[in-house]
C-alpha cells in the first residue's frame, strides 16, 4: 500500500508542477499588466477620458501555451510533464530553440514533495496541508528570484494555509 501511496504522490507532484511552471510565468505578468490597466485608467479619469478597453484575456489559462520563441502553440502531448522535455531533448518540437531546464527540474522538485508528503502523511488532509505549503513556498520562491515580486494572494495563501492547519492539529 505504501508504493501505491508514493506512486499516488510523485504523479500528483508532477502534475501539478505542471501547473506551478505556469504560474510562475504568468503571474508576475498578469500583476504587471493589472498596474498598467490600473495606470491607464486612473490617467483616462484624471484627463476626463474614458477608461481604455481592456487588452486581450491573459490569465492562468488563456492564452493557451506556445513557444516563447516562435509563437507555435504545444501541443497536448508536448506538455506532458518531464517525459515531454526528455523527448524533445529540451527544444521547441517547431523551431527548435532551447527550453529551459528549470521547467523539468520544478516538475521533478513537485513530485518530490508529493512524493515525500504521500510517503509521511499518506493520503490525508496534512499531505494535502504540507504539500500545498511546499509548493506555494516554491512558487514564491522562483517569482521572487525572476522579478523581486512577492504577490500577496500566494503570501496570504500561505497565512491560511498555516491557520488551516493549526486548526486542524
Amino acid at each position: 500500500m505504501t508504493l501505491f501511496v508514493l506512486l499516488i504522490g510523485l504523479l500528483l507532484g508532477l502534475l501539478t508542477g505542471s501547473f506551478l511552471n505556469v504560474v510562475v510565468h504568468r503571474l508576475p505578468r498578469m500583476i504587471e499588466a493589472a498596474w498598467e490597466a490600473d495606470q491607464a485608467a486612473w490617467q483616462a479619469e484624471r484627463q476626463g477620458l474614458p477608461a481604455p478597453a481592456p487588452g486581450p484575456r491573459y490569465d492562468l489559462a488563456q492564452p493557451p501555451s506556445h513557444c516563447p520563441s516562435c509563437h507555435t502553440r504545444i501541443r497536448w502531448y508536448q506538455l506532458i510533464p518531464l517525459l515531454s522535455w526528455l523527448w524533445l531533448r529540451g527544444r521547441c518540437a517547431h523551431c527548435s530553440q532551447r527550453i529551459s531546464v528549470r521547467y523539468p527540474l520544478v516538475e521533478l522538485l513537485t513530485a518530490g514533495f508529493g512524493g515525500w508528503c504521500a510517503w509521511r502523511y499518506g493520503l490525508t488532509p496534512a499531505a494535502l496541508l504540507w504539500f500545498s505549503f511546499a509548493c506555494l513556498l516554491l512558487v514564491i520562491a522562483l517569482i521572487d528570484w525572476d522579478t523581486t515580486y512577492l504577490p500577496d494572494s500566494l503570501s496570504l495563501s500561505l497565512l491560511a494555509l498555516g491557520l488551516l492547519g493549526s486548526s486542524l492539529g
